[in-house]
């Protein structure tokens, strides 16, 4: 079977809404380690790691193994409504490592799923469902998740069963808190936040739900502190904070743990996913027992926490933990973003590189004026393809480059991909000139 043949069945069957990357789509057949081989026989670099979900990458033994030894024993499945040996000792993990008190932890299968149950925990603990939610934020494909995602692409339906004010994201490249000096704008962003509750709710708000960096966002963030200024406030009003930490979650920022850390507060709520599992299908959610716990209604998720997916995720964590990968993070994203710094310094179609860790973005625009450019940042998007290394793409207007390597990532292959993503930016940005 060639690979048109496969584009053809897959536009035949599945929806038009179903993004494919790259002007010719490939198939990836096997990987190892950073690696990943198409179905052409291509090798490529990985610098994406499914979405920022192989967080170790490919072909891991421990993670392979652990799996096999649940395989072995008959039980795929059971559903929470019996005791599962690999969740319990999972979610002891999890609980440890939140850093929130007295924690409790429901498993899901998704992102959307983990966001969904906080925002029920959240509407049920404090009978409301006014929320606040921050621009420019993605936090999901369900019908509350979508509710509160302020990213315009991302949210196909003015239909919401959730009541949301917005807060501005601290997009240091545009919008009103960009106009400020960096200082000023966690005090601009709190009295933002004091305004909101004062003109658009009636003062029975649910939570706020943020990330620490917005992922399909294009990794923007505010700066350290933010949410400690906002939880601040929140506190005032006995409103919870809900920290999304799909993304931000597992060490990958380098600096902290979880990405919350990086404000010095703690959150009522935690989410997580993507990279607790490397693939298989894993998250959930962390809270106080008391605000987990007010949940009225009977509830369980089929799939959430199976043996399988437990069996991986304890696997994967246990794995982190003892290669102290948030510090390998750190080190090799350090190469990556001063690299980029460096190496772009001189281009005015840069407009910036943010991010922490390995969750690094760059943002191209026009020169002048510095409007968007999608155009630009698609051909370096597949020019990055064409020599050999997979990326992201995303942003609220679709020119942000997207890196999320596995957190595995050595230094040598830091240099590798910097040295192929430097050759895509510097060619895209000559050929946009006249």
């Amino acid at each position: 079977m060639t690979a048109d043949d496969l584009l053809a069945r897959h536009r035949a069957v599945l929806p038009s809404w179903m993004t494919l990357y790259y002007a010719e789509p490939i198939e990836l057949v096997s990987g190892q380690g950073r690696r990943v081989t198409d179905a052409r026989g291509r090798t490529y670099l990985d610098f994406f790691g499914g979405v920022l979900t192989n967080s170790l990458g490919y072909d891991i033994a421990e993670v392979r193994e652990a799996v096999q030894r649940q395989l072995a024993t008959g039980i795929v499945h059971t559903s929470t409504l019996y005791l599962i040996r690999q969740q319990v000792e999972l979610a002891e993990k999890v609980a440890r490592l939140s850093g929130i008190p007295d924690a409790r932890v429901f498993f899901t299968n998704s992102g959307s799923e983990a966001n969904e149950a906080a925002l029920l925990v959240a509407t049920n603990h404090r009978r409301s469902h006014q929320i606040l939610a921050v621009r420019n934020s993605y936090h999901g494909r369900t019908y509350a998740t979508m509710g509160a995602t302020g990213n315009r692409t991302w949210s196909p339906t003015s239909i919401n069963p959730l009541q949301v004010a917005w807060l501005h994201s601290g997009d240091r490249l545009r919008g009103l808190l960009a106009r400020l000096p960096e200082a000023d704008r966690v005090d601009a962003a709190a009295e933002d936040l004091r305004e909101v509750l004062a003109t658009q709710t009636s003062g029975d708000v649910a939570c706020l739900i943020a990330e620490p960096i917005q992922g399909v966002g294009g990794f923007v963030h505010g700066p350290d502190g933010l949410f400690a200024a906002w939880k601040k406030i929140l506190d005032e009003h006995g409103i919870l904070l809900i920290s999304d930490e799909v993304q931000t979650g597992w060490g990958r920022t380098g600096e902290h743990f979880w990405g919350y850390q990086a404000h010095g507060v703690t959150p009522d709520l935690l989410t997580f996913a993507k990279g607790i599992g490397n693939g298989f299908a894993l998250a959930g959610v962390v809270g106080r027992a008391e605000v987990l716990d007010s949940v009225s209604g009977i509830s369980f998720s089929t799939f959430g926490g199976n043996p399988i997916s437990t069996a991986a995720g304890n696997a994967v964590l246990d794995y982190l933990l003892a290669h102290d990968l948030q510090a390998n993070a750190g080190r090799v994203g350090r190469i990556l973003g001063d690299g980029l710094r460096a190496a772009v310094a001189d281009l005015d179609r840069v407009g910036e590189v943010r991010g922490k860790g390995l969750m690094l973005g760059v943002e191209f625009v026009h020169p002048g004026t510095g409007a968007p450019d999608p155009a630009l940042t698609t051909r370096i998007f597949e020019a990055c393809r064409e020599g050999g290394l997979l990326t992201g793409k995303g942003g609220l207007y679709g020119n942000v480059l997207r890196m999320g390597p596995p957190l595995t990532l050595t230094e040598e292959e830091a240099r590798e991909g910097l040295a192929i993503l430097v050759d895509a930016i510097r060619s895209g940005v000559a050929a946009a000139h006249p």
